[in-house]
């Protein structure tokens, strides 16, 4: 089973970007040119390396290969995404590394290309990027290229010599438990051995609610992998668990002013096997809250409203601060009401909460990973 965290220090030793390895400080596909620069790359890699793994690692600077981390992203449907747009997609793997310097909530990503074989191209037009378009990798840049010869497998040698130098060993499982049960010791850390082979941490607050048990500020890692498969400082999570499987339940709160409720989010059951595998299952339970429209129009406009006033720069008076404190989540709201515009006024508010506050800014962003969620299931 190969360590992660090494497969990334050794990708980064190795050498720089080139035919099956490429880095990024960071990636957005939120938006439409972040979307069509990161399925250009995913192609390239793909054509470049029929035989063979080609990785991205996300969150390192690209001078002198400092790890800076991102934030923990949990886009279980990043495939949706790979088969709507391209022909003859590869298999697409997004994964979060914690490493021990970085803080709680950053990781790196890395994203593991798996080739079908076969040549990918996009299946329709995207930004600036025309359907039909093929990319393939030269040096360390993606560029179209007109295809009319062999692809020549020249990486295969050095990428599995490279993930042999990755393999795990039970030295550093050891050493991965007893750092996450250090690191996490005032959120009740556990493990448990799953088939005697998978060693899987977790920690969280606890949070009784009559005969159930809740967690908030949930991290989950698979030591054997260092992944760490699941964080969340917002979140109310429940956990279950035999001998076979492992069972998240993501909660969230939402609704107007005072009046929020918690809804089922999304499911993610890790299933064990006895041959050393493991696979990972998600099932979207979200139903969204449905509101008057009147009353929704009224929200929508004050939101507006707001906004506007952040972006020339005025005070906001008690009240208001109060509102865009929940400005994100009713703009999902709204959206999810068939407000369709409201997706275009959260985006448009981005640059003006992350400056107002951290909290503001924190709950944009889990507003955005439910939309995500939403959108490609």
């Amino acid at each position: 089973m190969i360590n992660k965290r090494l497969l990334i220090k050794n990708l980064l030793a190795h050498n720089d970007e080139n035919s099956f390895y490429d880095k990024k400080r960071k990636v957005d596909i939120s938006y439409k040119e972040g979307k069509a620069k990161f399925l250009k790359h995913i192609c390239a890699l793909s054509n470049s390396n029929p035989k063979n793994n080609s990785y991205i690692v996300i969150g390192v600077e690209d001078e002198d290969n400092k790890i800076i981390g991102v934030q923990f992203f949990d886009d279980s449907k990043i495939q949706n995404l790979i088969n709507a747009y391209l022909t003859n997609p590869p298999i697409v793997q997004y994964e979060n590394i914690p490493f021990p310097h970085l803080p709680d909530d950053k990781v790196v990503g890395l994203v593991t290309i798996r080739p079908n074989d076969q040549i990918t191209s996009l299946r329709k037009n995207i930004w600036k990027y025309y359907g039909g378009s093929v990319f393939f990798r030269d040096g360390s840049m993606s560029m179209p290229k007109v295809f009319d010869i062999e692809i020549q497998d020249v990486n295969s040698a050095i990428v599995t010599a490279i993930e042999s130098h990755a393999q795990n060993n039970i030295e550093y499982t050891l050493d991965g438990v007893f750092d996450f049960m250090n690191k996490r010791k005032d959120y009740h850390p556990q493990y448990k051995v799953f088939k005697e082979y998978f060693v899987l941490c977790w920690s969280g607050q606890k949070k009784q609610v009559k005969s159930e048990t809740f967690y908030s500020r949930v991290d989950i890692e698979l030591i054997n992998e260092q992944v760490r498969l699941f964080f969340s400082t917002l979140d109310e999570v429940s956990i279950s668990y035999n001998n076979d499987n492992f069972k998240i339940v993501e909660y969230v709160s939402l609704g107007l002013q005072n009046d929020h409720k918690y809804y089922k989010l999304e499911e993610t059951v890790i299933r064990f096997e006895d041959n050393a595998s493991y696979t990972i299952e998600t099932k979207l339970l979200f139903e969204p809250p449905q509101y008057d429209k009147k009353v929704l129009h009224h929200i929508y406009n004050a939101n507006n409203a707001i906004l506007e006033k952040l972006k020339k720069g005025l005070m906001l008076n008690k009240n208001e601060e109060q509102d865009l404190k929940n400005l994100p989540a009713t703009y999902l709201i709204c959206y999810l009401n068939l407000f369709h515009d409201a997706i275009h006024k959260l985006t448009e508010a981005k640059p003006y909460l992350k400056k107002h506050s951290k909290a503001v800014y924190d709950s944009y962003q889990e507003v955005i990973r439910i939309l995500r969620k939403v959108k490609y299931s």
